[in-house]
């Protein structure tokens, strides 16, 4: 696990369990277009897909918002783990709330848990970071003929999403239960579709504390939506440090996934959310790969649409 601020040592099995940590402490942690293999794979998978959409409960997000004065609240249980220790958010509670067509507010609050396996085997449980976000779609481009839910088709569009992580006032750092903050996300999303195909993608850059490296996050998403809003997708993550702090070593997690959304009740308003994952590379003491990640739980719309434009 992460050392305490001012501590420039790690135990060995400590740095496994970090970088599995760190997605799920930060949690916005949420990605941009895969360099190479990654982009290639995605069309191969994927050649006539649609509707691709990121956010809960996938590591990546999108240019999409709830809409003016509605609301999305994501209930999840989500996991990462590999032979050394695990990292567990049960449960994660992600509000997000619409202002215009245009502008996401997001306020996220997991209890955390972490898990060291081996010869020293503990747990320790305790509330995690606080996640601030304001997502703004800068640009959108509409189709001139296709109208779904009442509104022209956005065929292409851009958005930023600054979120800024905080340490709430309990023992949750000096524990290693969380990382020390505040740390800052600057993440820029893209939407496009052609004809049946649409991709989403994110990159963006985490601004840490002196005892946490910074990283860049990529990702990729790209799925099908059946009929009756039942969704599908397969998704495409990469996290990698840069800069570690003296004393530490960069670590890199690159995953693949595959989750949806299903409508649970009339309406559409309540969903069943889930994703399940692999780790590309597999784990060592050394590189903090986790062998899989996880996550399972509720949306809740308060409008049944998960796209949003200018009407």
């Amino acid at each position: 696990m992460r050392t305490e601020p001012g501590v420039a040592e790690r135990n060995c099995l400590d740095a496994p369990i970090q970088a599995l940590e760190r997605p799920l402490k930060r949690r916005g942690l949420r990605p941009a277009i895969l360099a190479g293999s990654a982009k290639v794979a995605a069309f191969i998978l994927f050649p006539v897909v649609a509707f691709a959409q990121g956010g809960p409960p996938f590591l990546s997000d999108d240019p999409d918002t709830p809409g003016n004065r509605h609301w999305e609240i994501n209930m999840g249980y989500l996991g990462e783990r590999s032979p050394f220790g695990g990292s567990y958010q049960t449960p994660d509670i992600d509000i997000n709330y619409g202002v215009g067509s245009r502008i996401q507010l997001k306020y996220e609050l997991p209890l955390s848990i972490q898990e060291m396996r081996g010869d020293s085997s503990h747990v320790d449980a305790g509330l995690g970071n606080s996640l601030l976000g304001v997502k703004y779609r800068f640009y959108e481009r509409r189709s001139k003929t296709h109208v779904s839910d009442g509104e022209r088709e956005i065929k292409f569009s851009m958005s930023t999403y600054p979120q800024l992580l905080l340490n709430n006032p309990t023992r949750a750092v000096a524990r290693d239960i969380v990382e020390p903050a505040p740390q800052l996300l600057l993440p820029l999303e893209v939407s496009a579709k052609y004809r049946w195909i649409r991709l989403s993608a994110e990159t963006g850059y985490w601004f840490t504390s002196k005892n946490v490296p910074n990283s860049w996050i990529r990702g990729v998403v790209a799925g099908h939506e059946f009929k009756k809003d039942t969704e599908l997708y397969l998704e495409l993550y990469d996290q990698q440090d840069v800069r570690a702090p003296e004393g530490m070593v960069n670590h890199r997690e690159s995953t693949l996934g595959i989750g949806g959304r299903v409508p649970i009740v009339g309406g559409q308003w309540l969903r069943l959310i889930g994703m399940a994952g692999h780790g590309l590379v597999s784990p060592t003491l050394a590189n903090g790969q986790p062998t899989w990640i996880a996550y399972v739980g509720l949306q809740f719309l308060s409008d049944r649409r998960r796209r949003h434009g200018d009407q």
